[in-house]
């Protein structure tokens, strides 16, 4: 049984406040994950997108499978708010010189086609650049877009696979298992738009743009983080340890008598407070079997048995309650469902409705960026694919009616 979460209204910005994007027109050209979670942050902050689609289906996410509304996916929906959308056939020569207008004016550029595309369309950094050296461009691929690997296609879960990531996650007697959630594509789009802002702080002292890359498999290797600078130290391959990181027998899932919680007590000090003022065994800081660290984690499978039948024997509440009051790191282990109905979901606003033109209303998760100066833009829904072609044409390009017809004529927005 599935149950639909109410979802309130979204307050309005203040009307007098700034945004930190303000004036800054964005060409993208991204579609899938990584490149199009880059480009809403910078739409969610007053850069006006303009998301370039190809006709025949636009975002491959529209076709998603996890949900849809009003005819669009909720991958779709989560990754292309604030963008305005424009159709354009890139095999079509007209459409080319459209997209090369809106270029020329750009003060970013964000793709990420597969290696070659860009260059054959004219469209690469070094074609368009001479007439927009303030330019910042910015390519997303999977291995890059110079060396023996530029042209192999690459996804998520590739990468994870391919960079070590993968065999961090999972437990120690079963394989390697990839992230539910693409969180490479995820934190490579946190990478590219950290780099386009740091491109643009550059062209402010420098008065002009260049080319920025982020690779997937670059982001995979560099989120490996302590445990790949660990194996570089010590030559030791590091493996999966589930819930708890290197065996530690006081962090990870331990079951009540009526539900689970997470537990991170991953100190001396707060294990001390764990065994005398919440499990009530100040013998599991005497005993010389996991009186120090060393101890406790050469006896870890007999210490953490000893947890969790304590654990085992009161209701979770009981446990919440006194790890709380005791200040250990402690949480609920939510399904989704649990997590966006949790009063942390509902008191910091996390969840709101918007209008969108065929569903009426759709959900929204806020951007989780929060500025006091430079709040986010009130949300706008994901466009309908083209939604904004010709509005964007007259008013960016100043294009007439007459020229858009032809530019329709040619092919330009696809099959008539």
């Amino acid at each position: 049984m599935t149950t639909r979460l109410p979802l309130p209204d979204r307050p309005p910005r203040a009307k007098d406040a700034p945004t930190a994007l303000d004036g800054l027109l964005v060409v993208d050209f991204t579609r899938v994950v990584a490149g199009p979670a880059c480009t809403q942050t910078l739409a969610d902050f007053g850069a006006e997108v303009i998301k370039i689609e190809n006709p025949d289906g636009g975002d491959d996410t529209r076709a998603y499978e996890h949900a849809e509304i009003g005819g669009e996916s909720a991958a779709y929906l989560s990754l292309n708010r604030n963008k305005r959308g424009i159709a354009l056939d890139l095999a079509v020569p007209e459409a080319r010189d459209v997209a090369r207008a809106l270029m020329s004016r750009a003060d970013v550029v964000v793709e990420n086609f597969s290696g070659g595309v860009m260059t054959k369309f004219g469209l690469d950094y070094t074609s368009i650049a001479p007439a927009n050296p303030r330019l910042v461009y910015c390519s997303i691929s999977a291995y890059g877009r110079k060396g023996p690997f530029a042209l192999r296609p690459g996804f998520d879960p590739i990468t994870q696979a391919e960079s070590g990531f993968m065999s961090l996650n999972g437990f120690p007697d079963g394989p390697p298992v990839r992230t539910g959630p693409p969180i490479v594509d995820m934190a490579t789009g946190m990478s590219a738009c950290n780099a386009i802002l740091l491109a643009l702080i550059a062209r402010d002292r420098l008065g002009k743009g260049q080319h920025v890359e982020v690779a997937l498999f670059d982001i995979a290797m560099a989120m490996t983080g302590f445990y790949g600078m660990a194996y570089l130290i010590s030559g030791a391959n590091p493996g999966r340890f589930g819930n708890s990181p290197n065996g530690s027998p006081t962090v990870g899932v331990y079951e009540a008598s009526d539900g689970p919680l997470y537990m991170a007590c991953a100190n001396d000090r707060l294990y001390r407070r764990l065994v005398t003022e919440v499990l009530e065994r100040p013998d599991l800081i005497t005993d010389p079997e996991f009186a120090t660290r060393k101890a406790r984690t050469a006896n870890r499978e007999k210490l953490r048995a000893i947890i969790a039948s304590i654990f085992a024997g009161d209701q979770l509440e009981t446990w919440m309650a006194k790890m709380k009051k005791a200040n250990i790191p402690v949480g609920y282990l939510r399904t989704v469902e649990q997590g966006f109905n949790a009063p942390e979901a509902r008191e910091r606003h996390r969840l709101s409705q918007i209008p969108h033109p065929t569903a009426g209303l759709i959900p929204n998760i806020e951007t989780p960026l929060t500025m006091g100066l430079t709040p986010s833009v009130d949300p706008t829904a994901a466009p309908l694919l083209g939604e904004h072609t010709r509005d964007i044409l007259r008013k960016t390009l100043g294009y007439d009616e007459h020229r858009l017809a032809a530019l329709a004529q040619s092919g330009a927005f696809g099959k008539a």
